[in-house]
């Protein structure tokens, strides 16, 4: 009898399967399964262990991540963190922001550095205690997302003025990650995954300029060593599922942004597999059980074609998903006949939530308003409404500035009436200025500007 973990691998060997495995991306969430905040399980290996035993038992994956967290790598790097209680930590400070000097591959991190012995340990605690059934995830920051954690929103300038830098940078952090990705091989991880949430903030000519030549090696390296790839991609990366796909991962995994069903059609045209991308806030975080169970029949449904699929959530789940959507989605998937004959009948009931939207015609002065699914744990999110502080501190008081996070229920109602599809984005004015693309502080400050002469005339 095949095991779950093999139902995985099949599917990641592109082989045709009898059922679709399912990845919960547990990260904190898996704390508040049993009572850990996620500071706590991040930074302590017992609580750790017993959270993800918890995600095991109750959510019966075929794969499940050991930690979710981007920001390893870049403490050890030097960068300041700010921790939440109900959220991974967030990047503060960048070491490299006033300077383009490359690091020296003498502080590649060591096995013994940071938290990697904490994160190793639990790793092989895990191999042993569920290995056997359950594929493991080792989750390495990318190299474009370790960049700029590194040297901050500077990087989205660099990359028009000093390429050789930014390619120099990157390449530095190509080295890191695998070394890392090793030190999880060795630690009994299945598959590596290479989170680059910012990948989707970049065209695809940047793409193929400063990416495609470093995650092409990364997963050559990570091949070589007898692990599966995955690519993990947050934000509206529907421009780069081709160019990621050339890079040559076993997957890709994207959030709500992407259209699954077109992007599949890419990855199979590749031979790749592709997971995701069940909604984080408003399906899985404010959604019911049958809401959760509804989205992931009908996704199955809507796929026709089944080979290369993994369900899984968009990215990292939020901390407080109710513990039963959790356990919702893996019936839907696990149980899939017996969940369609249950919800039958079943009609999404949705929030009328009144919301205000600002008098944009009549504004005193420019409005930046920042839409995020939430600045302090998605690293897109956090370098977007990074540009929007720069520009606020250039303005000061001749502009107002406002961050709506769409794990707010009264901010869906707000995305709903504005017609806000891709997070994250800038609007000003109530115009949409950049979507899925961070902008560089000249370009945020030139519209602002153009936005103030239009106020005053």
């Amino acid at each position: 009898m095949n095991t779950p973990k093999e139902l995985l691998f099949k599917t990641l060997r592109h082989e045709v399967t009898n059922a679709t495995p399912w990845v919960p991306f547990a990260g904190v969430h898996a704390g508040k399964l049993v009572g850990y905040d996620a500071t706590e399980v991040l930074t302590d290996g017992d609580k750790l262990f017993q959270s993800l035993m918890e995600v095991n038992k109750l959510y019966k994956p075929n794969g499940q991540p050991v930690l979710f967290d981007l920001q390893i790598e870049a403490e050890i790097l030097g960068c300041e963190l700010v921790w939440t209680k109900d959220g991974p930590p967030s990047v503060k400070t960048h070491p490299l922001e006033n300077t383009t000097e490359i690091p020296c591959k003498c502080t590649i991190p060591k096995e013994t550095d940071g938290r990697l012995p904490m994160a190793l340990d639990v790793m092989k605690r895990m191999k042993e205690a569920v290995g056997e059934t359950t594929a493991l995830y080792g989750l390495i920051c990318g190299p474009f997302t370790l960049a700029s954690h590194l040297r901050g929103n500077e990087i989205f300038m660099d990359m028009f003025d000093d390429e050789d830098y930014v390619k120099a940078l990157i390449d530095y952090c190509k080295e890191v990650g695998n070394q890392l990705a090793e030190y999880y091989i060795n630690a009994g991880m299945d598959v590596i995954a290479i989170v680059d949430p910012l990948v989707s903030q970049i065209s695809s000519d940047h793409f193929e300029e400063f990416l495609s030549k470093p995650f092409t090696e990364m997963f050559d390296f990570i091949r070589d060593k007898g692990a599966y790839s995955s690519f993990f991609v947050c934000g509206n990366a529907t421009r780069n599922i081709e160019v990621m796909c050339q890079t040559n991962p076993d997957s890709i995994s994207v959030d709500e942004n992407v259209d699954l069903i077109a992007a599949k059609e890419m990855c199979d045209k590749y031979n790749i597999c592709i997971g995701g991308n069940i909604p984080l806030t408003s399906i899985m975080l404010h959604g019911t059980q049958q809401d959760n169970m509804k989205y992931v029949v009908d996704m199955l449904d809507k796929v026709e074609n089944k080979k290369n699929l993994i369900i899984a959530p968009g990215c990292d789940m939020p901390y407080d998903v109710p513990v039963e959507n959790g356990i919702g989605v893996a019936q839907a998937v696990l149980q899939t006949e017996e969940v369609r004959e249950m919800l039958k009948n079943y009609v999404a009931v949705e929030d009328d939530i009144q919301v205000d939207i600002p008098d944009y015609d009549h504004l005193e002065k420019p409005l930046v308003e920042v839409f995020t699914l939430d600045s302090l744990t998605c690293a897109a999110c956090t370098y977007m409404m990074g540009a929007a502080n720069v520009a606020k501190e250039h303005f000061g008081d001749q502009i107002d500035m406002v961050e709506y996070k769409f794990t707010m229920k009264e901010n869906i109602a707000r995305c709903k009436k504005m017609g806000v599809t891709n997070l994250p984005c800038i609007y000003v004015n109530g115009k949409l200025k950049f979507s899925s693309i961070i902008p560089s502080k000249e370009e945020l400050q030139t519209v602002i500007e153009e936005s103030l002469k239009e106020i005053n005339q």
